[in-house]
């Protein structure tokens, strides 16, 4: 019979809490690029209201911003894996090191 071990056993041993810590950063990573394209999109769609003659500008401003949102939304994603990766490879080394 194979006994599947529990979920704080696998977050506490091993190197759970390095792969939780770079899930947790990613997420946050995506909420704060979300909440800035929400904040630019209202701001681009308020401004064209008021100033229809310029809704070209205005969209074309608020691509350009996005895209760099975005941009650096995935170099931030990026960067919590690697920071995960090297994380699990430190605790393997660590626990080979001890023996274990």
């Amino acid at each position: 019979m194979v006994m599947l071990p529990t979920l704080a056993e696998v977050v506490i041993n091993d190197y759970g809490l390095a792969l939780l810590g770079a899930a947790l950063g990613a997420g946050l990573v995506t909420m704060g690029a979300a909440k800035g394209i929400g904040h630019l999109a209202a701001a681009a769609v308020e401004s064209q209201a008021r100033q229809p003659e310029a809704g070209g500008r205005i969209f074309t401003s608020m691509i350009i911003a996005s895209a760099l949102i975005e941009g650096f939304t995935f170099f931030a994603l990026v960067i919590c894996m690697q920071v995960g990766t090297t994380l699990l490879k430190v605790i393997e080394a660590a626990s080979q090191g001890a023996g274990n």
